[in-house]
């Protein structure tokens, strides 16, 4: 006993969700472009991982905090003698509320 599906049944099924609000419509568009805005976020983190595979003497993700400010202490002696000066202007209390600030930031910005 086959059934038999009549191709003309199909066609006449009425859609079981409903069009989308101007709200949700937003929604959507919100969500995709987050996620276009996450692929270009890990391409770019493929690409420098595939650059530094390439060239590991040139800015290695691997390194450590200190080799990395060793090196932009290096490449940039007048903006560290600017921060030094800011920092001793500001004063020890200072620094440590701005830290308890901006430290949280600047990890979230690295993840």
């Amino acid at each position: 006993m086959s059934h038999s599906s009549n191709p003309s049944n199909a066609s006449v099924s009425k859609p079981i969700v409903s069009p989308a609000t101007p709200e949700q419509q937003r929604v959507v568009e919100r969500i995709a472009l987050q996620r276009e805005r996450l692929r270009a976020r890990r391409a770019a983190r493929a690409q420098s991982l595939a650059l530094s595979e390439r060239n590991p003497g040139i800015g290695a993700i691997d390194e450590s905090f200190a080799l990395r400010a060793a090196g932009f202490a290096r490449e940039h002696p007048i903006a560290v003698a600017a921060m030094a000066g800011v920092a001793l202007l500001a004063g020890p209390r200072r620094l440590i509320r701005w830290g308890g600030v901006l430290l949280p930031m600047l990890m979230r910005l690295r993840r």
